[in-house]
């Protein structure tokens, strides 16, 4: 198994955050690491969705878990292993810790995971702080 875990803190309170997750369509708005998105349905567990990196080919993945307010996982399945991503929010005082934490499972993980790994998870600081600047401004897509 391969993992990493980014996190950023906020002053923004969850709610603003969620918002922006949950609008999948305006993701390349603040994710700089997506050039373009198509979702195959609303933001549910089992929607599919295709992400395109600039300049990188169509990665396929699907939402296998949500806990409204709080967390979702999104999933790439390559048969011989498996990519999860977790986006998590807990909550602080004043505003909320933001989350992604990224696991390579599978009976190629220990092959892929040292090289993909962290070829996904490489701009995961920039994104959350792009996430964290849009939810405390309140303002933007979304």
């Amino acid at each position: 198994m391969w993992e990493y875990e980014a996190t950023a803190t906020t002053t923004a309170d969850a709610e603003q955050l969620w918002r922006r997750w949950s609008d999948m369509a305006a993701w390349p708005t603040w994710n700089a690491g997506i050039e373009s998105i198509e979702v195959d349905g609303p933001f549910a567990v089992g929607t599919r969705f295709t992400m395109t990196p600039p300049g990188d080919e169509p990665v396929r993945l699907r939402i296998v878990q949500i806990q409204p307010g709080t967390s979702f996982v999104d999933e790439l399945d390559a048969g011989d292993f498996v990519v999860r991503t977790e986006h998590r929010l807990e909550p602080l005082p004043a505003g909320a810790r933001v989350v992604y934490r990224t696991e390579i499972t599978g009976p190629a993980a220990d092959l892929v995971g040292p090289e993909l790994g962290p070829q996904i998870t490489a701009d995961f600081p920039d994104v959350l702080a792009a996430l964290v600047r849009l939810a405390e401004s309140g303002s933007g897509a979304g």
